[in-house]
């Protein structure tokens, strides 16, 4: 039988739920207008992940701050090399946070998720288990009346090892940072910078690049900010590989 490690374990999901307890907290102690909560739902397609549904939500406990959370689907993916969420035990993550506007149409977000699957704790050989990883991450947005814009960064690292013998357990780091104009209130465009790095492991030395995205998108927008849908595509940095595309639509409400 599989050893498991309780207190990594526990120490991962005791700093998950006091981050969110803290969060909810301090959102329930506000009066309760309608006005207050925000959800956005999105739908995303990529030739390394697949298809994989998002939301985040987020909850204003002042005029500055607002309780955030997210959830990816990331378990859309084919199942093969390329888009395996899949195949990865029904990977999926969920996070919470806090979202702090520091300037006119400047935000900073900073969350931490957990994720449920198999590929941080065994690299895809071990059991699908909730406690796969966790995913402190950090998302500063831009969104001003002709410039639009995002920068994020999260830290993918096992919360168990349940790799079997000979295997290993996965770390990555993913991060994206974007900029554009909005040439109307229904069109815009820019160019997206997108890298994922597989950052070690308990038997890997030495960090290797996945992919490095670079290329151009662009978007068309309601006007009253309730959908959008974007393209991203371009060449891929990486030696061996080609290119890339992402599309991602949403709803928000």
């Amino acid at each position: 039988m599989r050893k498991i490690n309780i207190p990594t374990l526990m120490k991962g999901l005791i700093a998950f739920s006091l981050f969110f307890v803290v969060a909810v907290g301090t959102a329930t102690a506000q009066s309760e207008t309608s006005d207050k909560f925000d959800f956005t739902i999105t739908v995303n397609s990529d030739q390394f992940f697949g298809f994989y549904p998002f939301f985040a939500g987020s909850y204003a406990v002042s005029e500055t701050s607002a309780f955030t959370f997210y959830g990816i689907l990331w378990s859309g993916g084919t199942g093969g090399v390329q888009g395996s969420g899949g195949g990865w035990g029904n990977w999926t993550e969920f996070g919470v946070g806090m979202n702090f506007d520091v300037a006119d149409g400047l935000s900073v977000n900073p969350q931490i998720g957990v994720t449920g699957g198999n590929l941080l704790s065994s690299g895809t050989a071990g059991p699908s288990i909730f406690g796969d990883g966790i995913v402190p991450n950090l998302t500063i947005g831009l969104d001003k009346a002709k410039t639009e814009g995002e920068i994020y960064f999260g830290l993918y690292s096992p919360l168990r090892n349940e790799a079997p013998t000979g295997g290993t357990t996965l770390a990555y780091i993913h991060y994206w940072t974007n900029f554009g104009v909005k040439a109307s209130d229904f069109f815009s465009l820019g160019l997206h910078y997108e890298h994922l790095i597989n950052s070690g492991g308990s038997n890997v030395s030495e960090s290797t690049d996945v992919y490095q995205w670079l290329g151009p998108y662009i978007q068309f927008a309601d006007p009253n900010g309730k959908a959008f849908a974007r393209l991203s595509a371009g060449g891929d940095l990486v030696e061996g590989n080609d290119s890339f595309f992402k599309v991602t639509t949403g709803l928000s409400f």
